[in-house]
């Protein structure tokens, strides 16, 4: 572990992860990734205008729809949909993004670097959680 494991700290810190992307399917990263991280006691909430329920959760349309306070973003989604993604994040004061391994878009998480979001981008933020021993 590095002395300033900004990773770690964001980890350790959040209890609520809005999942953008979850999938209902097993067979999908999405699901496999979201239900390990619950697993690991943080609450997922899936956002996912297709689906009703993933993970016993309810899932939400939209991040705006979600109620709840949400702390971290874990986008599943192809880079084209991360700036209307990183905007309403940047709405709805959101302090984190994860973009997933894959998912690169260096102009949006320029913008939301530059509204004081943390972000992190083309990791697996199971991969990251494992190596930690969290």
């Amino acid at each position: 572990m590095t002395p300033n494991d900004d990773i770690r700290e964001l980890l350790t810190n959040t209890k609520a992860i809005a999942v953008v992307g979850l999938s209902s399917n097993p067979l999908r990263p999405s699901f496999g990734v979201s239900q390990y991280m619950q697993c690991k006691g943080y609450r997922i909430i899936p956002v996912n205008p297709n689906e009703q329920t993933v993970l016993g959760e309810k899932a939400y349309s939209s991040l705006a729809d979600v109620p709840d306070k949400i702390d971290l973003v874990d986008v599943f989604r192809r880079p084209k949909f991360v700036p209307e993604i990183v905007d309403e994040i940047i709405r709805l004061r959101i302090r984190a993004v994860w973009l997933q391994e894959g998912v690169v878009h260096q102009s949006a998480a320029n913008k939301a670097r530059d509204s004081g979001i943390f972000v992190v981008m083309d990791k697996c933020i199971l991969k990251e959680h494992r190596a930690r021993g969290l």
